[in-house]
């Protein structure tokens, strides 16, 4: 995962979820939409799916980042990166909650 940072708070959300604004280090913009937030260690972790503007191909991955939520000195949420330790955390309790074996298939 490439460094990027929040560098305003998220946006309101809209009928997707709440859009999150991210930079990288050298200025480019990105746009996530916030999938699901998961509580760990009394810390809150955004998973955060790349928002396209256009219908994608096929066979597109978009890109999904980790982001840890902090409060700024207005009290609104920033997403940064988290560490390593705090990132292998977060996705093993992602894997944990979306296990295939916990999902019952309809058919």
């Amino acid at each position: 995962m490439s460094k990027k940072k929040n560098e305003q708070p998220a946006a309101p959300a809209d009928e997707q979820g709440t859009l999150v604004e991210m930079t990288d280090d050298e200025g480019n913009v990105y746009l996530y939409t916030e999938e699901i937030i998961i509580p760990l260690d009394g810390e809150r972790y955004a998973i955060l799916v790349e928002a396209l503007e256009e219908e994608p191909d096929e066979d597109y991955e978009p890109e999904v980042i980790i982001a840890k939520i902090v409060l700024d000195e207005d009290g609104e949420d920033l997403y940064i990166e988290p560490t390593d330790e705090e990132f292998e955390k977060v996705q093993a309790a992602y894997d944990d909650l979306f296990d295939e074996d916990d999902f019952v298939d309809a058919k």
